[in-house]
């Protein structure tokens, strides 16, 4: 059994979720100590314990007793069956957060699976659930077809958000993999178009929250000349809440995946429409200067599956912490390790997959 230090790196969540994600895949049971020990209050979350809860479910995992605030545990898993699963987060914890966890075994199971979740769809420290839809997935299409519907956005604090994931595996099983071409994600560019969704909570559609974070985007993103098309959508919601989802497509890249990266920004009370929409805005643009093919946050939701895939090849700005300890945590799973030159991270096998 793996162990690991739940302290190593960013020291948060992520490691969790991304020890659960491929131990799931792999088979490979691990305990972890000292869980989240570099945050104010350590130890297992609800929404950690949701991802636990899930995947044992999902694999008939074995997993030690567990309770919030844990600060140790263990998980070996079984055979992962595809289904269909209904999870209910609770309030407003994060259902794109979840799908970090539950997507990674799910795409390479014997079947199709359908996942009914219910939660927050975006929040501060995660990413909306229309970022996951509309930047990471088409990054996974050529491991699965996958298709993310978000029925009820859920906001902060009742959350109650509902998003519907359903998975079709392209492969039989992971051996599979060795017929895919790896990524190759090293060159940026222009953006050849630009897409996005502003939305909010039915109850601020009077003051036209999402028309106005949608129009001072716009605004902001003429320097590119390329076609901006930024759609506004208002849904009933527990609480008033709002956000806006950025992307800019820079072509295709050396190994055929679509070159798409994102920005997003959180409405907050006294904080105008048009600042939000600025502020998303301004982060696809900081990227974009930076000539980086993904943002900051697509690179570190990235590393697993690049692990996957030997050869592959990221080129980053500054790596967050998140990607440096998802790369260690995908070296300890899989005969991988994640070689640095400069900005670029190669993916070199450590032993036969």
């Amino acid at each position: 059994m793996l162990q690991i230090d739940g302290s190593r790196g960013e020291g948060g969540g992520q490691m969790v979720r991304t020890a659960l994600a491929l131990s799931a895949l792999t088979g490979r049971p691990f305990g972890m100590t000292r869980i989240r020990a570099n945050r104010p209050k350590g130890g297992l979350k609800a929404q950690h314990l949701m991802a636990i809860e899930a995947l044992q479910a999902i694999c008939s995992a074995t997993v030690t007793e567990v309770r919030l605030g844990a600060e140790a545990m263990a998980f070996e898993p079984g055979k992962v069956q595809p289904g269909n699963y209904s999870f209910d987060i609770g309030t407003a914890g994060s259902i794109s957060l979840l799908l970090q966890a539950l997507l990674p075994p799910l795409l390479f199971a014997s079947g199709p699976s359908t996942l009914h979740l219910k939660g927050g769809t975006c929040g501060k420290w995660q990413p909306p659930v229309v970022y996951t839809q509309q930047v990471l997935l088409p990054y996974l299409a050529r491991f699965a077809d996958i298709e993310l519907a978000i029925g009820r956005q859920g906001y902060f604090p009742k959350g109650g958000g509902e998003v519907t994931a359903r998975i079709q595996p392209k492969l039989p099983s992971r051996i599979g993999l060795a017929t895919l071409p790896p990524y190759l994600l090293t060159e940026g560019g222009r953006p050849v178009r630009m897409g996005g969704l502003a939305f909010a909570a039915d109850t601020l559609a009077g003051r036209q929250v999402a028309e106005r974070m949608a129009s001072s985007a716009q605004i902001a993103l003429r320097e590119w000349n390329c076609p901006v098309d930024i759609e506004t959508a208002y849904g009933p919601a527990y609480d008033p809440g709002a956000g806006i989802v950025l992307w800019a497509e820079t072509g295709i890249s050396a190994d055929g995946s679509p070159l798409r990266l994102g920005a997003d920004a959180l409405g907050e009370r006294g904080k105008p429409a048009e600042t939000v929409g600025r502020e998303a805005a301004r982060q696809l643009r900081n990227t974009l200067r930076a000539n980086t093919p993904v943002d900051e946050h697509l690179a570190d939701q990235l590393a697993p599956f690049l692990g996957l895939l030997p050869g592959s090849r990221i080129r980053v700005g500054r790596p967050s912490g998140h990607l440096l300890s998802n790369m260690a945590m995908t070296e300890l799973f899989l005969p991988v390790r994640f070689a640095r030159n400069g900005q670029i991270f190669e993916v070199e096998p450590t032993e036969e997959l």
